[in-house]
Formats: C-alpha cells, structure tokens, sequence
C-alpha cells in the first residue's frame, strides 16, 4: 500500500467513539471468549484498548482456524488407507475434495487475519482502505477483518453485481 493511500487514515482526525449501548451477543469477541468492547467515556476511536481488543480476537480466530488445518491434515493422512471398494474410495476422495476447498477458503481468511494484525501494530485498523473514516466499533466487533466502511462495501458489492451481471 501507498504513502498516499495510508496517509488519509493516519491523519484523519480521531473522534470520540459512539458509546455502545447494547453488548454485541454473537459476535466474533463472544465467541472466542472475549466479551465486547465496553467504552470508556471520552475515549477515542482506536485507542489502545481498543487495538488491544481486536488483536486479541483476530489472534484468537487465526488460532483457531490453525488448528482446523492441523486437524484436516492428521485426518486425511490416518483415512488415507486404500480402499478395495471403488465406490468408498470415490466417496472418500469426494469427501476429501470438500474439506480441501474448505482449507482453502480459511487459509484466505488466515491471511485476511494476519494483514489485520499488520494493520493494528501498523495503527492502520479500523479505517476504511477506500474513504479513510472510521469503520466503525460495531461493524469490527461482527467483522473484525473488515477493510471498508460499509457505505464503501455496499458500493462496491453493487458495483460487483452490476458488472457480474
């Protein structure tokens, strides 16, 4: 990323965050054992406490999601045995196929997850890669490794679909 991409978020003006006014049941912090973000008053956007929140759940998730892998890999090579029987091994090699596609998708996120965490020490998280305003504490807390505001993530989902079709 570019000096001139970055600079807009690393000097936007810090406002104060929006108090929380409800605990966010279900989200990301919850389910790895941390509970929500609960402001302080007077405190800034991205305080320390704050990036201390979100490294701690992205580092949680990424743990996590480590030890699917680590699962995946032991149970494909104790299920590898040869099969005599044609359709088990296809049933086998099918079931593989998806547990491989799904590995896929979270080394994806992993990498998601790791330049996230680049960002906190970086003191980049939580501004929006496209308009640099803040993302929002809400929008983290349910998608910590959200890069956009969701004004800017609505567009370009529109954006996408149209040119889809």
């Amino acid at each position: 990323m570019t000096d001139s991409i970055k600079s807009p978020r690393k000097n936007a003006v810090k406002s104060k965050a929006k108090p929380a006014t409800t605990a966010l049941a279900g989200t990301a912090a919850s389910l790895y054992g941390i509970d929500p973000y609960v402001l302080t008053d007077g405190e800034e956007y991205m305080s320390e406490g704050q990036l201390d929140h979100f490294k701690r759940i992205l580092t949680a998730w990424r743990a996590e999601l480590m030890q699917e892998v680590d699962r995946t890999m032991s149970h494909m090579q104790d299920e590898s045995s040869t099969m005599a029987d044609v359709n088990d091994r296809a049933t086998q090699e099918e079931e593989f196929a998806i547990e491989l596609r799904t590995r896929d998708r979270e080394r994806k996120l992993i990498r998601k997850i790791e330049k996230s965490i680049k960002n906190i020490e970086d003191e980049d998280y939580g501004y929006c890669e496209t308009c640099g305003i803040e993302i929002g504490l809400r929008r983290l807390e349910a998608r910590p490794t959200a890069t956009q505001c969701i004004d800017c993530k609505t567009l370009a989902e529109i954006k996408e679909k149209q040119n889809n079709g």
